[in-house]
């Protein structure tokens, strides 16, 4: 993306401004119980912190890699657990690789609670699909431990009166991991609303397109159902609800949602004319189809999943215009925030390109901030296993779009300028390795507020919940009737 006249160098009037600001959302949350609590501090016992991971799909890759590498001198991985044997034989495979003396144990998911009694467990990872977070979580904090969770929180408001219920019975803390916070491009956009170089947040306008590799997926898996994800306003958006929570220091306060499933489906691919099509992706044919799936294309999805659906039946590569889809894939929302700002939010799922768009207006000016993370998908370079390419960058420029991220400012009357972003190495900019660090070694006094708790996870989730019923309904609908079983209000 092109660069403009002016830029914002560290040491400028901003990044001081930032710097010395201090962490009131963090300690207005610390306030709350609801801040992150470190595994290990300066103030800890030099103990390592005993973990069980429940879930072996994708996302329990990063923990594992993390827990038995950099992380390994605070944290040692006791045990993991998934419904799939194959899938935790996979697992003990890639334990092995990376050095470990030994296979970790494994244990069947319903022995959950008498494995943390048994084995003085401190904390559990769960990386298992949306709708069983509550019960993991509920079990993980009544049998006596910490829990790290996977966005989103929960699916729905009963889940969340659930958390909340065992959360303030046993005053044990819940974590959410919205690695988003922590990609450099998202705490620059922070770091500015933050230092008041805007003024008072009036409204925000942000726009995400997921395209047809990364939208398709949640098409496939079992996403598609609402009742197993709570849709993409729960699944993907709680990500982009979180961001604007923190990123204006706000609590949602009524939703207006309007959507529904326009692309995919079988409904929608008669209308098209497509015709007959394969169930799954993963067939012997001579005409390659853009959205189908093989999972024999990409080695660690077919040892993940292709090999072991003997065991469970689940199918990752179902097609994306077949019949059973309860979810949408065009979404827009209005949100109006306790403080006054307002958020217009659109999602869709079926984009020739991936990224985002957020302007953020205030009574001094306006933040913009672009991002490309996958300029085009072409048949003659589409790699599908690439599912999400903010997690995994891919290089797919065309002549007109170009793959990055740009933030500018200007405030009334004076000229834009550009703001440099500094990515680090690995996943979302190197927001990854700083959110594990957070986890594992106990978050630090941080400015920009990151660590996120477990009522992070409800004000992010509240949006998505209030939306689906404002679908369902036609009408606005306020988070507080939700009864979510927490006061959402910083400080409350």
């Amino acid at each position: 993306m092109g660069n403009t006249a002016n830029t914002v160098t560290p040491g400028s009037a901003v990044t001081t401004a930032v710097t010395t600001a201090g962490s009131a959302v963090a300690a207005d949350d610390k306030a709350a119980g609801t801040a992150a609590s470190p595994v290990r501090s300066a103030a800890s016992p030099v103990r390592k912190a005993r973990i069980v991971l429940i879930g072996t799909g994708g996302r329990s890759e990063m923990y594992i890699r993390a827990i038995l590498g950099e992380h390994s001198d605070a944290a040692e991985l006791v045990a993991f657990s998934d419904v799939n044997p194959g899938r935790v034989e996979f697992y003990q495979k890639l334990i092995q690789e990376l050095g470990a003396p030994g296979p970790v144990a494994s244990f069947d998911p319903a022995d959950l609670t008498a494995f943390i009694r048994d084995n003085d467990i401190d904390r559990v990872v769960v990386t298992t699909p949306d709708y069983t977070h509550a019960d993991y979580i509920v079990e993980g904090l009544e049998a006596g431990a910490d829990v790290v969770v996977e966005k989103p929180l929960t699916i729905d408001a009963e889940g969340c009166r659930r958390i909340t219920r065992a959360v303030a019975e046993t005053d044990r803390n819940v974590v959410v991991t919205f690695n988003y916070r922590y990609s450099p491009r998202n705490s620059a956009l922070k770091e500015i609303i933050q230092s008041g170089v805007i003024g008072k947040v009036t409204s925000i306008d942000f726009s995400w397109v997921l395209d047809t590799v990364h939208g398709a997926d949640y098409f496939r898996r079992w996403h598609r159902e609402k009742k197993n994800s709570g849709g993409l306003l729960i699944h993907k958006a709680s990500h982009h609800f979180d961001l604007v929570n923190w990123w204006i220091d706000d609590v949602p306060e009524r939703v207006f949602a309007s959507g529904g499933l326009k692309f995919y489906g079988d409904r929608n691919a008669a209308e098209r004319g497509l015709g007959p099509r394969p169930e799954r992706g993963t067939v012997d044919t001579e005409v390659r189809d853009p959205f189908a799936l093989d999972l024999r294309e990409d080695e660690r999805l077919k040892a993940l999943f292709l090999d072991n659906e003997h065991f469970d039946g689940y199918r990752r590569d179902q097609d994306v215009f077949t019949a059973g889809i309860t979810i949408e894939d065009n979404l827009a929302l209005v949100v109006e925030y306790s403080g006054g700002p307002r958020l217009s939010y659109s999602l869709n799922a079926h984009s020739p390109w991936e990224g985002y768009r957020v302007a953020v207006n205030g009574t001094e000016g306006r933040a913009e901030l672009e991002v490309v993370e996958r300029a085009a998908v072409v048949h003659s370079t589409d790699k599908k296993t690439v599912v999400d390419p903010s997690a995994t960058p891919v290089e797919e420029d065309d002549a007109v779009r170009r793959n990055g991220e740009r933030l500018v400012v200007q405030r009334h009357w004076e000229a834009a300028y550009e703001v440099p972003i500094v990515n680090g190495e690995g996943g979302h900019g190197g927001g990854d390795a700083l959110l594990l660090s957070d986890l594992f070694n106990g978050p630090g006094d941080d400015p920009l507020g990151r660590p996120s708790g477990y009522l992070d996870g409800l004000r992010s989730v509240s949006v998505g919940i209030a939306g689906n019923a404002s679908l369902e309904s036609g009408l606005p609908v306020r988070t507080a009737d939700l009864e979510l079983g927490a006061d959402l209000r910083r400080g409350a």
